[in-house]
């Protein structure tokens, strides 16, 4: 039996479930800070940008959805993400996508990562998640830098000239 404050997923590609614990998700700030997690999502109403902050999303054609695709050839219940920490004393986390709804009835047309069909997939940045036609998305992992020092703009603006173009015409 699972508390009020899991919810019951299922998270790998053999389809064994797991428990994620709302209360057991939480990162250090740390950790918070250096990354952030980026999906740029295509479909038939055109890009949007959606930053992942949440332990679980839900991705499909439903209005309920936590990601909602607009496209008849998206699932009602298409595909969930779900956070998990990083193994070992690595710290932050990383999102991994499972074909289907959270209680692991796969989708119809299922899910294609970079080109190749899975059940589930440890996503990596720049990963393309193909949900049907013209519905697509893109994951992006963008790790924050802090500058050490304040450097002026225009300390990196160059102009760069074809050689061709700068040599004059003999003849």
């Amino acid at each position: 039996m699972v508390n009020n404050n899991s919810k019951q997923i299922f998270v790998s590609e053999n389809q064994s479930s797991h428990n994620l614990n709302n209360n057991n998700n939480h990162l250090s700030m740390s950790a918070e800070l250096s990354e952030n997690h980026l999906l740029i999502i295509e479909d038939d109403q055109g890009r949007k940008e959606r930053p992942l902050n949440n332990p679980v999303y839900t991705i499909g054609r439903d209005k309920k959805c936590d990601i909602r695709l607009v496209s008849q050839f998206v699932s009602r219940h298409h595909a969930t993400l779900v956070r998990l920490p990083r193994k070992s004393n690595t710290p932050g986390f990383y999102y991994r996508i499972v074909d289907g709804d959270p209680k692991g009835k796969p989708s119809s047309n299922g899910l294609m990562i970079n080109g190749r069909k899975t059940a589930a997939h440890d996503l990596k940045n720049e990963d393309e998640i193909i949900f049907g036609p013209h519905v697509r998305a893109i994951y992006y992992l963008l790790k924050n830098s802090q500058p050490t020092e304040q450097t002026d703009a225009s300390e990196y603006d160059i102009t760069l000239i074809n050689p061709g173009m700068t040599e004059e015409d003999e003849g």
